[in-house]
């Protein structure tokens, strides 16, 4: 039996390897295999999930029979755990950072809308003012870079604003809007055709963000609009480099930012607006926590950055 008395879980006696030991067992659905990711026999695993269990005074794992699966309680504290063993990995990342180079690293979350122009030009600027400065870029959708955000993996997120702006914690700063147009290889069909309307268009292949992201809804609502279906030959997928490639081989439409299509000469734009889909780019922080130094100077970068890009926007626009 597990002792019912309630006890701080700040009283000093929750270390953290007993959180590592709770998100290993979990991981791996056994002691067994807790035991071998941590290099330790079983019995000591044993002991420090009895420890932490007396700790927090409630079970922490049931067995079952394919192994061990978290409790209600275990679920809290792994998701805490989680967050905690991801702040110190932080924490010994930046000081190993500072040591060596002299600068805070900067770990920068992205997807496509902004790993395509905006942040490559501001890392390129930076770089330039500060060489010794350590830059991570982490790429993934949406929700995906908030969850990192909040845990502490990484310290912004450059890309595509959610619409409406909407707080839970993050703070958003817009920086430009750049439409979202549909991108084709030159001398396609559709180009040469000079085709405007979307409903000419379903029959061909085409290459969606995948769920769950802002543009996929917009663009499924977009259709619902027009009154039609989804197109039925579709590839789900976010990387540039594989949609890139896949758009210049055959004939199948992409919904992508502006520049993609206008400054690569192997790809063209066809004449159809998208007005519904939501286009303003910018950076996300969280609202709880001060950027560190070096994120702030590459925050400015991406200011002087997106400077740019707007008139380039105007322009072609």
């Amino acid at each position: 039996m597990i002792s019912l008395d309630r006890t701080l879980l700040l009283d000093g006696r929750l270390k953290l390897r007993h959180l590592m030991f709770v998100i290993t067992i979990a991981a791996h659905g056994s002691l067994v295999g807790a035991a071998k990711e941590l290099h330790v026999t079983q019995p000591v695993v044993t002991r420090a999930l009895r420890e932490a269990e007396l700790i927090v005074g409630e079970e922490l794992f049931v067995r079952g029979p394919r192994g061990v699966r978290p409790t209600a309680f275990g679920e809290i504290l792994l998701e805490h755990a989680q967050a905690v063993v991801s702040h110190m990995t932080s924490a010994q990342d930046r000081i190993d950072g500072l040591r060596r180079d002299g600068f805070d690293p900067v770990r920068v979350g992205t997807h496509l809308a902004g790993a395509h122009t905006l942040l490559p030009s501001a890392l390129i600027r930076l770089k330039a003012d500060h060489p010794a400065m350590t830059v991570t870029v982490v790429e993934g959708v949406g929700t995906e870079l908030d969850v990192r955000l909040s845990r502490g993996e990484i310290d912004l997120i450059v890309g595509r604003l959610p619409f409406p702006l909407v707080s839970n914690g993050f703070q958003h700063v817009p920086l430009y809007d750049e439409p979202v147009g549909l991108v084709v290889r030159r001398d396609h069909p559709a180009a040469r055709a000079r085709t405007s309307s979307l409903e000419d268009l379903q029959d061909y292949p085409w290459i969606l963000p995948g769920r769950p992201t802002v543009l996929r809804d917009e663009l499924d609502e977009l259709f619902t609009r027009h009154g039609m279906a989804l197109p039925r030959n579709v590839i789900e997928c976010s990387t540039i480099l594989t949609m890139r490639s896949v758009l210049v081989q055959t004939d199948a439409i992409a919904p992508l930012p502006l520049l993609v299509g206008a400054t690569d000469e192997g790809l063209d734009h066809l004449p159809v607006r998208l007005e519904t889909v939501p286009r303003t780019i910018g950076v996300t922080t969280l609202v709880d926590r001060p950027p560190s130094a070096s994120a702030r100077v590459l925050t400015r970068h991406l200011l002087d950055a997106a400077k740019v890009i707007a008139a380039e926007i105007s322009e072609l626009e």
